[in-house]
């Protein structure tokens, strides 16, 4: 019960930022695109996004594809990191991070994304049963 609930808090907190990347908050996610990005900073806060939606989507209304599901948005996670690492560094104030603490705090925030994503999805606890089970194959059993 509490991975659901922290899945559809995750699903509806994509879902904001989501619209905020396609409306109320696309400059100042704008803002947030490193300059070492190769692509134009509209065109990646747009995508990404309308990957946050389809992620909210995906956790909202894709249960039997929740695990992979889960994988990926961790992966998202994960990738979209370094750009929080630069808006750290480069001390860029963008939606409300306009210091080092506040800055700092996201960067903290992120790997616990990372986290909840696997956890809520159950892809963490997968891994953990096909590792499990993949020792036990592989383990030669002895007879008596």
């Amino acid at each position: 019960m509490p991975a659901t609930v922290a899945r559809y808090l995750l699903a509806f907190a994509l879902l904001f930022t989501g619209v905020g990347h396609l409306t109320f908050a696309r400059a100042g996610f704008q803002g947030q695109v490193p300059a070492w990005v190769p692509l134009d900073p509209d065109f990646v806060v747009l995508a990404s996004g309308v990957v946050e939606l389809a992620f909210a989507a995906a956790l909202l209304f894709l249960p039997r594809w929740r695990v992979p599901v889960g994988w990926l948005l961790a992966a998202f996670f994960i990738a979209i990191f370094p750009g929080n690492i630069s808006q750290f560094l480069t001390h860029t104030d963008s939606l409300g991070l306009d210091t080092d603490v506040a800055r700092g705090v996201r960067l903290v925030f992120q790997p616990v994304l990372v986290v909840v994503a696997l956890w809520s999805t159950g892809a963490w606890k997968w891994w953990r049963l096909r590792r499990r089970a993949d020792s036990t194959a592989t383990t030669p059993t002895t007879q008596k």
